[in-house]
């Protein structure tokens, strides 16, 4: 059996159900309404778009959220000091800030606030908003996935990440300790430090250790990460901590009482202290300061984790590092953006409405938008044939060559910076063996996947940052059947035996999202002699069970933030909301921050092929295909232009009557 051929044969049930589904709706697209009036015509008559948004949203708080459905309504809800341009990439379009301008190696930005910006109650916008925003995205205790898009910050990580060192030692003018001489040693803690089956041995029985093995945990963990307890105990002698040799006995103390003094304080907020690189000079007046040269920060503000919250709305329902209380809630929500949240049906639409109080108001055009949660996407495409959407979020592949022939002017097919992959639990055997990731990688024939089940003009993947005219991805991936068997070989698996049958395969249950990990069952099984399951939940379920790394394998996919490498690169690191793997690596990290302070344009692109190039060596992530988007758009939508990140500004869309049907 060829792979061609054993592609579709896996499941002939499912290709009949398939058929008939196909058949169905063309036969229901043939019987058009009788009505006299369609939900699109009495839509463009009240300027509501109608769009298509997969599912159900996880939530509205541009700080808590981190997926592309979600942005999609946040767009429309909030503005950040910049926005996107209707038609053209990478280029940044005054916001809430009116103007900006940077010094000479792009360390320091300063950001004019507009006079006339507003929340949507009418309460004035100020350059502080965005100082609390900031604050409160970062905050150690709201636990944003997405905090690490303002790493950008000089010192952002450090309080996030709640380095108390770098804070106590780098960062206070108040301490005379040397913070080189500190950070050299490396005794604090900062970073979070594995300890493995020694911590997982001993931490619940730290009473019963002897005076030996207490000194060995206290090194491991760091002062950073010990208790009150822990340290009182170095203090009194009880815990023979071993410190460097290089700091005296003074320093010792005096480092020790840092650390003990901010407990017995209760553990105040360190962001006063951390000096995290934003301030407000004047209601109108922002300035950052960033840990190294970046030359496209207008860029990066324009996605929503940099967008501003209100502080006297968020203030109101909890504190400042409470996640989830409440004020993104219908009645509740104050935003700053063209629009505002009118209604919320769960399972049915999200409606949002024009904002008065928008400093660009007369620029739109919409009097509100509906997202409508379809998550079938044939069900979506009837319901466009049928005029009740003006624009379906995707296409299924078979509704593509359908267009094609029946509706080419309503087709979209357009380029998308984005990669689609599978995401491996590297703390689980045997997934924790570089091989066998290796292994499973080389054996998905990726092309095969595109032409069969995909069919939108999809490139195979041979790295995971997309290729660019800038950017040459490291051509490391590929569909070698014969290397895939050796790898599997040389992992202690000949043809598969031994292997185990437990090994199971995430995804929603989104039809394409279920076919695709089908194929990849039946690859894997007849490509490897592995056996592995599907297991499908729902978005929220899907997302939460991946950060708390309780999967093997996961259906994946990012979108670019923005027009650069690192939106792609940055999310792997140690610790980062978005990683989800287990895996880390310091020499990747040590790549990804000399890019970082590498102010030549060409060369930080090199050195960021080699980062890339660290991470597919060793293939936590199996990249697949790099995206196209491809969906349906009504002729009465105006202004929607193609876009690389899709990130289509709504002020600027504007529906027309006329020539509607």
């Amino acid at each position: 059996m060829t792979a061609s051929t054993y592609f579709f044969r896996q499941r002939p049930s499912a290709m009949r159900s398939l058929t008939f589904t196909i058949t169905s709706l063309i036969a229901f697209l043939t019987l058009t309404s009788c009505q006299d009036e369609t939900p699109v015509e009495r839509a463009n008559k009240n300027g509501i778009l109608l769009l298509g948004n997969s599912d159900e949203p996880k939530g509205l708080d541009p700080q808590l959220v981190s997926g592309v459905l979600e942005g999609n309504i946040i767009r429309a809800l909030f503005e950040g000091l910049c926005v996107d341009h209707p038609s053209k990439n990478a280029e940044a379009l005054p916001g809430v800030a009116k103007s900006w301008e940077a010094n000479e190696d792009f360390t320091q930005w300063s950001f004019h606030i507009r006079e006339n910006a507003k929340w949507s109650d009418g309460k004035a916008l100020t350059a502080d908003d965005f100082v609390f925003s900031f604050h409160r995205i970062l905050s150690p205790n709201l636990g944003a996935k997405y905090a690490e898009m303002l790493y950008y910050l000089e010192n952002a990580k450090e309080y996030n990440q709640n380095h108390k060192g770098h804070i106590f030692f780098k960062t206070n003018p108040n301490t005379d300790i040397n913070w080189q001489l500190v950070k050299d040693c490396n005794f604090l803690g900062d970073d979070t430090i594995d300890i493995s089956e020694f911590e997982e041995q001993i931490e619940n029985n730290f009473a019963e250790l002897s005076s030996s093995q207490k000194s060995q945990y206290a090194r491991f963990k760091g002062l950073n990460n010990l208790d009150l307890n822990h340290l009182e105990s170095i203090k009194n002698g009880s815990i023979n901590f071993q410190w460097p040799a290089s700091i005296n006995p003074d320093t010792q103390k005096k480092i020790l009482s840092q650390f003990i003094d901010h407990y017995k304080r209760g553990e105040p907020d360190l962001w006063e202290m951390a000096n995290v690189g934003v301030s407000a000079e004047s209601p109108h007046l922002l300035k950052l300061r960033l840990r190294g040269p970046v030359p496209f920060l207008p860029e990066i503000t324009k996605h929503y984790t940099w967008f501003p919250v209100p502080k006297h709305a968020v203030l109101k329902h909890g504190s400042i590092d409470t996640p989830n209380t409440g004020w993104t809630r219908v009645g509740n929500i104050v935003s700053n953006g063209p629009f505002k949240l009118h209604s919320w049906r769960f399972n049915h639409s999200i409606e949002v409405t024009k904002n008065n109080f928008y400093w660009d108001k007369d620029t739109v055009k919409l009097n509100g938008i509906r997202y409508l949660p379809v998550k079938n996407t044939y069900t979506e495409a009837r319901m466009f044939f049928d005029q009740q959407l003006h624009k379906t979020y995707g296409l299924a592949p078979e509704m593509i060559s359908y267009s094609k022939k029946v509706s080419p002017e309503n087709l979209r097919q357009e380029p998308y910076v984005g990669v689609y992959f599978l995401r491996l639990n590297t703390t689980r055997k045997p997934l924790n063996n570089p091989q066998v990731r290796l292994a499973l990688s080389a054996a998905i024939d990726s092309q095969l996947l595109i032409d069969n089940l995909l069919q939108g003009g999809q490139t195979p993947a041979h790295g995971i940052v997309p290729q660019t005219e800038k950017y040459t991805t490291p051509k490391t991936v590929q569909f070698d059947l014969t290397k895939a068997k050796e790898l599997l070989l040389e992992a202690g698996y000949p043809n598969g035996d031994g292997f185990t049958n437990d090994l199971k395969i995430l995804t929603t249950p989104r039809e394409t999202s279920v076919r695709l990990a089908e194929a990849l069952q039946a690859m894997w099984k007849q490509n490897l002699g592995i056996n592995v399951r599907i297991e499908q939940r729902e978005w929220g379920t899907f997302l939460t069970t991946q950060e708390d790394l309780d999967y093997d394998i996961a259906i994946g996919g990012w979108i670019g933030d923005f027009l650069d490498p690192t939106t792609f690169l940055d999310m792997w690191t140690k610790g980062n909301g978005n990683n989800n793997t287990g895996w880390s690596s310091q020499i990747y990290e040590d790549k990804l921050k000399q890019a970082e302070r590498t102010a030549d344009p060409n060369q930080r692109l090199e050195i960021l092929k080699e980062a890339e190039a660290t991470i597919l060596a060793e293939r936590p992530v199996l990249p697949i295909y790099w995206y196209t988007t491809n969906y349906l758009i009504h002729p009465a939508v105006q202004g929607w232009q193609p876009l690389l990140l899709d990130n289509h500004p709504f002020k600027f869309i504007e529906l027309k009557q006329s020539d509607s049907k």
